[in-house]
């Protein structure tokens, strides 16, 4: 009977811990790695979306249901960016805690200066979202943001872990901002040169280092490229000497080669989300070093 009770007593004594951390969902892999660096060991961080699929399409799971359910906290990027698979899946997960205006649903974007807001919104415009680009993690800045709305979020829900969710943000930013100086430093001698991108992810971005992304291989967000704007585009290419391209991983690279042989310009593969890319560290500073070391090597050619 005492070794059944000393069992016991061992048992909760470990289990406890473990079923004190935040579960938390997050929707895509930016905001999930932003999440682990603030959470630390206090948190258990499950994403959703794979980092290589398109956020805007993504294959719900019935697994999915199932981690939503279970979630103490969800983290979203909000502006529109899942809003074509999230809500029936926070629907079907029955979980109070998540719903639309309860305390564990949190939109990531609060606080962040929204780009590209749509004066008049109408589908002949292709994907567009009506609060502004969804895409703002692009921008170290919006990111060091993302990660005082997630602290702040983990301080609410667990106020016992909350120096330390404090301690962890403050580090993740302090490291961004020193990084972001030498980024910044990085792109420096290309400032105001025009940099394509297959589809319009990367103003934020752009408008940080000062790079001109205005120039797209979709004629519209969403909207898959015909020979004749492929045309128009090779030609604002040449002009403007655009020395490279950025494709994600979940679209058509074959398209921007041809582009690239066209033009002379580099393809580059990038991503918003750590873990996309091969031979990256899953990390959201390890990403951001990749994107502007090979960029700025593409533009020093």
């Amino acid at each position: 009977m005492r070794i059944r009770i000393l069992f016991c007593l061992l048992f909760f004594s470990v289990a406890l811990p473990l079923q004190a951390k935040l579960n938390v969902v997050a929707t895509t892999a930016d905001l999930g790695a932003i999440a682990k660096e603030v959470g630390g060991d206090e948190v258990k961080v499950t994403v959703l979306a794979r980092s290589t699929e398109d956020p805007h399409f993504v294959d719900a799971k019935p697994s999915f249901l199932v981690q939503l359910s279970r979630a103490d906290l969800l983290i979203q990027g909000g502006a529109e960016l899942e809003v074509g698979w999230l809500p029936p899946l926070i629907d079907g997960a029955r979980n109070p805690k998540i719903a639309l205006g309860a305390p564990g649903n949190l939109n990531a974007s609060q606080g962040v200066e929204l780009l590209e807001v749509p004066a008049i919104l109408s589908r002949a415009q292709g994907d567009i979202h009506a609060m502004g680009n969804p895409h703002f993690t692009t921008d170290p800045d919006n990111a060091i943001k993302v990660s005082e709305n997630i602290a702040n979020k983990f301080c609410e829900l667990d106020k016992k872990g909350c120096d330390k969710f404090k301690k962890n943000q403050k580090t993740f930013a302090d490291r961004v901002t020193a990084r972001l100086k030498e980024w910044e430093q990085a792109l420096a001698p290309f400032k105001g040169q025009h940099v394509a991108s297959y589809h319009n992810s990367w103003p934020y971005f752009g408008k940080r280092f000062g790079l001109g992304f205005d120039i797209f291989l979709e004629p519209k967000p969403g909207i898959p490229p015909s020979p004749a704007h492929l045309a128009e585009v090779i030609e604002q290419m040449k002009k403007d000497k655009v020395k490279a391209i950025f494709c994600e991983p979940y679209l058509n690279h074959k398209t921007a080669e041809r582009v690239g042989e066209e033009t002379g310009a580099e393809v580059i593969e990038v991503s918003q989300f750590p873990g996309a890319l091969k031979g990256v560290k899953d990390d959201y500073i390890s990403l951001l070093d990749h994107i502007v070391n090979s960029l700025a090597q593409s533009l020093k050619k």
